[in-house]
């Protein structure tokens, strides 16, 4: 049950991300847990693998940023796209 319903989040994710411009999908590996890769097409060195998991002190899922801090709600996953495209955004100068 976990695991499918944490992928079933990170493709919502996936979904959303498409209108932020971002490429994603997600990776399921044999030795952990899924997560999704997120890249940006026009500057593929800025890049993202975000997990899916529960936070320890509650039940809730999050969405969470590869170095293990606590990104987004699962729930809103339109608010999630928006943070990861701002992220990996270029600077421009």
């Amino acid at each position: 049950m976990g695991s499918d319903r944490r992928v079933g989040y990170l493709e919502a994710l996936e979904q959303a991300l498409g209108t932020q411009g971002l490429v994603a999908r997600v990776v399921r590996t044999r030795s952990g847990p899924a997560f999704l890769r997120v890249v940006n097409p026009e500057a593929a060195s800025l890049a993202e693998d975000v997990t899916c998991a529960p936070a320890p002190e509650t039940k809730d899922h999050y969405f969470w940023w590869s170095w293990g801090e606590r990104m987004h709600r699962v729930d809103d996953v339109g608010g999630a796209a928006m943070k990861l495209a701002h992220v990996l955004q270029p600077l421009r100068r």
